[in-house]
């Protein structure tokens, strides 16, 4: 990452930080890539005017497939956080099932050597099992040893409960966090869209919502029972939300995501017949996605992630047979202002705390916070903007948006990394 040896202050804006409880119109100083101190404007300080602007912390995604390397016609490393830094994200955790899959310190050094000077910081989660085959163990230190901070075998569970148990009170040790895909294969295997009135109707076999509580039961049973941390993937049903908030009051250490898709969409789009609506778990019912809004709301599911997955045109040709995945770091906050603020009772604060704050704390990250000494990443926001999504402006490789066609109420106008401007709307 380069260090910027510079001033920049932006004038009169809206500041959310929940980690210093702070909502307040200010100045921002930064200076050498950190927020600092006010100081006095000279001539080589850049002066912003954020008039009717917010200034968020970056926002990080713990949850984020970059397909580099091994398929990068998807997309890259680069082209990735391309598509973070145009959505305010400027902290993300790349999934490792890659080509090569990211179970040794040769693919991890790959992801840090060519992200080293991108437009967000690029946090690494190494696989669990060996191929995220599930079955034989990866070697957990050497993967923290060469800088991966996660682990996941994310777009499959680890099958063998045994060695999902030991990465789990493993992780603590190392620093590094546990990144759970629940899933039952034996119940999701052939299924396509969630298992209910739309798969009935389109004649495509479903994935029912016990794919998932099982797969979610398990992994809270292993933490309690072992007295370890999970942190629980795109959360999608009312059960999973149910045990996981029971789970909470046991005093078991599980913290929770969702995707801005499981809140916003059902299964009822799906009558389309169009794959950008596929993904895994899918899109649900109405029951469940008001369930994931309580979830967010009573602080069951801590944060919001994207689980960005970037598919070709291609890819996506076939409703039936087209893989699953849709991509989401460009809308995710601008669906989420629409949604949970414009159209709800979630505060910008709030916003702030499950987008920043609590997925920087569950990595470990130093990130998520606007305050004297941290990293100057900031998202500043039109909060007020209203736009529509165009698949074609979008800034990744793949337009296989769930959102495309729709109206939303809130724009990233720039974003900073490291006190760096990274993003800048053209219009």
């Amino acid at each position: 990452m380069i260090v910027i040896n510079s001033k920049l202050i932006i004038r009169n804006v809206r500041v959310i930080s929940p980690e210093n409880n702070r909502d307040e119109i200010a100045d921002i100083y930064v200076k050498n890539g950190k927020f600092s101190e006010a100081f006095k404007k000279d001539e080589v300080t850049k002066v912003i005017d954020g008039t009717d602007l917010v200034a968020f912390p970056g926002l990080v995604d713990l949850h984020v497939h970059l397909r580099d390397p091994g398929q990068t016609e998807k997309e890259d490393i680069i082209t990735g956080t391309n598509a973070a830094a145009s959505g305010g994200v400027t902290s993300l955790l790349c999934m490792p099932n890659t080509d090569p899959t990211v179970d040794n310190a040769g693919v991890i050094s790959y992801i840090k050597e060519k992200s080293s000077d991108c437009k967000a910081r690029v946090y690494i989660a190494a696989s669990i099992t060996k191929g995220l085959k599930g079955k034989e163990a990866t070697d957990l230190v050497t993967l923290r040893k060469a800088g991966a901070i996660g682990l996941s075998d994310d777009g499959r569970p680890v099958l063998d409960p045994e060695i999902m148990a030991n990465a789990m009170k493993t992780a603590p040790t190392l620093g590094m966090t546990v990144v759970a895909h629940c899933e039952d294969l034996s119940l999701a295997e052939g299924g396509k869209i969630n298992q209910g009135k739309m798969s009935e109707k389109l004649g495509v076999k479903g994935i029912p919502n016990a794919a998932e509580d099982n797969g979610t039961k398990r992994e809270i049973l292993i933490a309690e029972q072992n007295n370890v941390p999970v942190h629980i993937c795109h959360v999608s049903t009312k059960t999973s939300v149910e045990m996981i908030r029971q789970a909470k009051t046991r005093g078991v250490k599980v913290t929770a995501e969702t995707a801005p898709h499981y809140f916003t969409l059902t299964e009822d789009i799906l009558e389309k017949r169009d794959a950008d609506y596929r993904m895994n778990p899918p899109l649900r019912t109405e029951e469940d996605r008001l369930a994931v809004l309580e979830g967010l709301a009573d602080g069951t599911l801590d944060c919001i992630a994207t689980d960005h997955a970037p598919h070709t045109e291609e890819d996506k040709k076939d409703f039936v047979n087209a893989p699953n995945g849709s991509i989401g770091m460009e809308t995710s906050l601008a669906v989420t202002l629409t949604m949970l603020y414009h159209r709800g009772n979630f505060s910008l604060t709030d916003i702030a705390r499950l987008m920043s704050l609590n997925p920087a704390n569950i990595l470990k990250i130093n990130a998520g916070a606007i305050k004297v000494g941290a990293d100057a990443d900031i998202a500043l926001v039109d909060i007020n903007r209203e736009w529509t999504v165009d698949r074609d402006k979008l800034h990744g490789k793949s337009k296989n948006t769930p959102f495309k066609g729709m109206s939303l109420k809130g724009k990233v106008v720039k974003t900073f990394l490291g006190g760096r401007l990274v993003f800048e709307d053209s219009e």
